[in-house]
């Protein structure tokens, strides 16, 4: 699926968009999703253990444009620059920025680079400049009518401006909701999620547009 605000596709990190409600906030096991394979996981079992970890992989899959590697491909890719790492105990670490922007601008040729730290204002400037900001936000944000749990832990893709130049225009990975997953909100109240770093990304070439 293209937005329509945006020309840019929207993904999520679970196979099965119509499940992501039930996944994130009803406990359904991730094993169980049918479209598991449409990932690239090899099983069931390594679907469930990794798509609540690739917010990021995600972010990237739609900042890549129509014909991007699937999910996992992304994922391994990551994994062999160190962006992820797991645990002897299987306890996955990461996204680290620094080794994922080493990874996209060498093996996908964009030029990610990294902001430690980005005021909201910021990230309007690098969206006028026709960048795309991966953004670390609390995944509370899909419901941003609700007070915000807390500051980061989780990767949407911010890509431009809402129509009245006030606030940012993005995409969620884990929004349970056609609305969610590319949402708009006021600068104040996505500030409310954001934890102040994030990677940005140049746009989509003229000709996904």
């Amino acid at each position: 699926m293209t937005c329509l605000s945006c020309r840019t596709p929207v993904h999520t990190q679970f196979a099965s968009p119509g499940l992501v409600e039930a996944i994130v906030e009803g406990g359904l096991d991730p094993a169980g999703d049918p479209r598991w394979a449409d990932s690239g996981a090899v099983s069931p079992a390594e679907y469930a253990h990794w798509a609540g970890h690739l917010c990021g992989m995600a972010c990237l899959r739609m900042a890549l444009g129509p014909g991007a590697p699937s999910l996992f491909a992304l994922r391994d890719g990551a994994l062999a620059y160190d962006a992820y790492t797991e645990d002897a105990d299987g306890s996955i670490r990461g996204l680290v920025y620094a080794p994922f922007a080493r990874y996209v601008s060498e093996v996908h040729g964009l030029d990610a680079v990294v902001h430690r730290d980005l005021s909201p204002a910021g990230i309007l400037d690098l969206l006028d400049e026709g960048r795309r900001v991966m953004a670390s936000v609390h995944f509370g944000i899909r419901h941003p009518e609700r007070p915000a749990p807390g500051r980061g832990g989780h990767l949407v893709l911010l890509t431009s401006r809402t129509a009245d130049g006030a606030g940012v225009h993005f995409h969620n990975p884990s929004g349970t909701t056609a609305a969610s997953r590319a949402a708009g909100l006021p600068l104040p109240v996505f500030e409310c999620f954001f934890a102040g770093r994030g990677v940005s990304l140049p746009g989509l070439p003229s000709t996904h547009l």
